[in-house]
């Protein structure tokens, strides 16, 4: 296996990280529109360790924007799998680009969505992951695999969707993916500041679009932003935070793969978060549409959501300045294998000290990270396969979830809590 890693921020820089401790692949390709980004990243593989790990790893520019240019340096490299490692603005091209190039690929997030021009918060427009589903028999044709949204949400929560309709449910009433943490940064003074765990640009896009709900018999339908607010209590000390809606793959992912009444997305965003979310939006910060603004070399065309993506912190640097951890996980409710009502909490979670000492990178990027390379190692091993445009919810959970947890493996503990069915938001 010959990986094309495309982006060396946040993710792609713990990807790169992580893998450098596997063997399952021949070379891997760290590529970056600024190089210096892809060299760093190598380099510091080299420094932990050492030259004969690092020689697995090359660099190369790349143009995430243009298919041609992903399919011309997967081909330069002879690369049999794409990682795509960048906003899901990019999706479109690294996606053509791995096709063009006739190899597989794989993502963390997928094509956006278009809100309902008529009705946007009863009705969906386009969804997410709508321009990647509707090629699926054009990649089975050709027999490459593009595995979607294996990421950490959507991707390991996934994972747990299957393995918890496979093995702990004999019926599945409610699928609702359950995101917090109790993470803070701090400026050079210890005074607490925003600064967003992961990309604003995406942080942007998944909560100010009209979140998307899927209702057995009713089908998908849309709601307000930041609706139907509940306290959810998160496990291993992080504790009770308020969760909304939120748009999310895993609600265009799941109902097509999992039988389950309804499926859900609820993010812990917090009151803060949410007030400078509803802020962007009233003044027009979170538009992608070039606007022509002044400057010292004269009028330039800037994105607002991208100038508050340039001001804010770089996610990937905020990691020495952040303590707390973040959870992962969905709260499945219905039947037992024996027929009793049964609500299970299944998550991960990461605890931002083990990832600064373990890769140097925040934990909610690290958390991210280690699901592609599980993924394709299972691939690499003949274990997942298939041909298609298809989502992990598609493939047996568990050897994905056995090496996640092995000490040979990833070394990653995973859980699955039991929570009172008629209260599953507490702990019983």
């Amino acid at each position: 296996m010959r990986i094309l890693l495309v982006g060396a921020g946040g993710v792609g820089n713990a990807i790169a990280k992580i893998a450098a401790e596997r063997d399952f692949f021949e070379v891997m390709v760290v590529s970056d529109y600024d190089l210096s980004r892809a060299e760093s990243v190598v380099e510091w593989i080299r420094r932990r360790h050492g030259d004969d790990i690092a020689a697995k790893f090359l660099v190369s520019k790349i143009d995430a924007s243009s298919a041609e240019n992903v399919a011309d340096v997967a081909r330069e490299f002879a690369v049999t799998h794409i990682i795509n490692a960048v906003e899901p603005k990019f999706v479109p091209t690294i996606f053509a680009g791995a096709y063009t190039a006739e190899v597989n690929y794989l993502d963390m997030a997928m094509s956006l969505s278009e809100a309902h021009e008529d009705d946007p918060h009863h009705k969906p427009g386009i969804m997410l992951g709508d321009q990647q589903y509707a090629l699926n028999e054009q990649w089975e044709r050709s027999g490459r695999l593009a595995l979607v949204g294996m990421g950490v949400e959507p991707g390991l929560s996934n994972v747990f969707a299957r393995y918890a309709a496979d093995y702990l449910f004999s019926e599945v009433d409610e699928i609702s993916v359950k995101d917090g943490g109790n993470l803070v940064v701090r400026d050079d003074e210890g005074n607490e500041i925003f600064a967003p765990s992961f990309s604003i640009w995406t942080t942007i896009e998944e909560c100010l679009n009209p979140p998307l709900m899927f209702e057995a018999g009713k089908g998908w339908y849309t709601t307000e932003p930041f609706s139907e607010p509940e306290i959810f209590e998160f496990p291993e000390g992080i504790g009770a935070v308020e969760c909304v809606n939120v748009e999310h793959e895993e609600v265009t992912m799941l109902p097509r793969n999992i039988a389950a009444g309804k499926v859900t997305f609820k993010y812990g965003l917090g009151s803060e978060f949410i007030a400078v979310l509803k802020t962007l939006h009233t003044l027009g910060l979170d538009a992608t549409k070039l606007q022509r603004v002044r400057s010292a070399q004269g009028p330039v065309d800037v994105a607002p959501r991208d100038m508050v993506a340039a001001v804010l912190p770089d996610p990937a640097t905020i990691g020495p300045r952040m303590t707390g951890k973040t959870c992962a996980g969905l709260l499945v409710t219905g039947k037992d294998k024996e027929g009793r009502d049964r609500a299970t909490y299944l998550y991960q979670v990461t605890d931002n000290a083990d990832s600064m000492a373990e890769i140097e990178a925040q934990c909610v990027v690290a958390q991210t990270a280690f699901n592609p390379l599980i993924a394709l190692e299972l691939i690499a091993e003949g274990i997942w396969k298939g041909a298609g445009v298809m989502g992990p919810e598609q493939f047996d959970a568990k050897p994905f979830l056995d090496l996640m947890s092995s000490s040979t493996g990833y070394n990653i503990k995973w859980e699955a809590q039991e929570r009172l069915p008629a209260s599953p938001l507490r702990h019983p």
